[in-house]
């Protein structure tokens, strides 16, 4: 059992961030770091990110978000606090 309280971020990644793997990458990493929450692309191009879990996971998984994978070109990672998804584990949406 954690003793830490649960935290939940929102994160808004932009650039070449579709058709590159980087939601089955975040999937990846977040389920990594024991994370839960979801991924999924935005119409405009942009990667929705919802994560929650231990503040030192989150930070992380926002450090990676920057790199994403290989083919990926972050321009920018926007964070804020979000709801619980309540999902019991990391999904693509």
């Amino acid at each position: 059992m954690t003793t830490h309280t649960d935290t939940c971020r929102r994160f808004i990644v932009t650039g070449r961030v579709q058709g590159v793997w980087y939601r089955a990458s975040t999937q990846d990493q977040a389920q990594s770091l024991g994370l839960r929450g979801q991924v999924r692309n935005c119409p405009d191009g942009r990667v929705e990110v919802i994560a929650c879990g231990a503040p030192e996971a989150l930070k992380a998984l926002e450090a990676w978000l920057w790199d994403g994978p290989a083919e990926a070109r972050v321009r920018s990672v926007d964070s804020s606090p979000a709801d619980d998804p309540s999902h019991p584990d990391f999904v693509i949406a």
